[in-house]
């Protein structure tokens, strides 16, 4: 990170005149960038690639009051073979639960290389005392979460207090360590987009998450609307973007909330593509958090595969 920016975090003074230093988004030209990308088609051996890429970019969700553990073993078995029938559909890249359910996840997932992400921080809302998020965090990373989704305080961003907002998530990073050395949880931070009212306050949020050290920035908890818009995404890719050429850092993306088609999965992939490049086209980097997409895109993989869509009941329902 060059000097100016390591010292951007000295104060909410020199942190504002930072985020309000940066260029301003055009939000006509975001809408028009995004909704032409989302009109170029792929056929064929293209289109197959991209279905198997989203599904190995899914983040399989389950945020509910009434989730069980054996809501979650199911939804477990489903991101290791999504299609028991069909042993070639590649799994997911994690399972997304709330804190006391990862221990049920770990168990069930063993050594598949799916990844376990827990929600944290007062999901969705935010509201509740450092301390208090601090150990919603440590619980879900000593229960053998790999990564954690935490949501930034938005009545504080939206006030002004960049600086609170950078502190929780600093000491989210922290608390998101390991005892012993191992590696830590990857932290995904979740803007809340819908909530952030114009798109200069999302490349703001994005670049403060980053700053703070996000791992990757996330659009929504999925209980607020609009959520993961294909423009919103788009600034979010830009800002990654613009953060690695200016730290040499790499932060990954994740929209979530509101892709339920193949055909919104595949736009998502255009803009990656068009706008950050290959280099982000991987589960490393890009993730796309839903609970729903999953049947579609199963779905149109046996179209392409058989020329007949599957029944509705052939897949199960998450």
């Amino acid at each position: 990170m060059t000097t100016s920016l390591a010292d951007v975090a000295a104060s909410n003074v020199t942190l504002r005149a930072f985020l309000h230093g940066l260029p301003g988004v055009d939000r006509v030209g975001a809408d028009q960038r995004a909704a032409t990308l989302g009109t170029r088609s792929i056929k064929t051996t293209a289109k197959a690639e991209a279905i198997d890429l989203a599904i190995r970019m899914v983040d399989l969700t389950t945020l509910e009051g009434a989730d069980t553990p054996g809501k979650v073993r199911a939804m477990c078995a489903k991101a290791v073979r999504p299609d028991p029938g069909d042993p070639t559909v590649p799994k997911v890249a994690a399972v997304c639960v709330y804190p006391d359910l990862v221990a049920q996840a770990v168990g069930a997932l063993g050594g598949s290389g799916v990844k376990v992400a827990s929600v944290a921080t007062a999901f969705p809302s935010g509201r509740s005392s450092l301390d208090v998020k601090i150990a919603d965090t440590a619980f879900a990373v000593a229960a053998g979460a790999d990564e954690i989704d935490m949501v930034i305080d938005r009545g504080a961003f939206l006030a002004g207090d960049y600086l609170k907002v950078f502190e929780e998530i600093s000491a989210i990073k922290a608390a998101c360590g390991r005892a012993g050395g191992e590696q830590g949880a990857h932290l995904k931070v979740i803007l809340e987009t819908g909530e952030l009212s114009t798109y200069d306050n999302v490349r703001r949020a994005s670049w403060l998450a980053m700053l703070a050290g996000a791992d990757f920035i996330k659009t929504s908890t999925g209980k607020v609307q609009p959520a993961a818009t294909p423009p919103v995404t788009l600034v979010m890719l830009e800002a990654v973007r613009d953060f690695l050429a200016a730290t040499g850092r790499k932060v990954g993306v994740k929209p979530a909330g509101g892709i339920r088609t193949t055909k919104d999965a595949v736009k998502m992939l255009v803009l990656v593509n068009e706008t950050v490049g290959e280099g982000w086209l991987s589960p490393d980097w890009f993730r796309l958090g839903a609970s729903t997409l999953l049947n579609d895109l199963l779905m149109q993989r046996q179209k392409m595969a058989t020329g007949r869509y599957a029944g509705p009941d052939y897949f199960t329902l998450d």
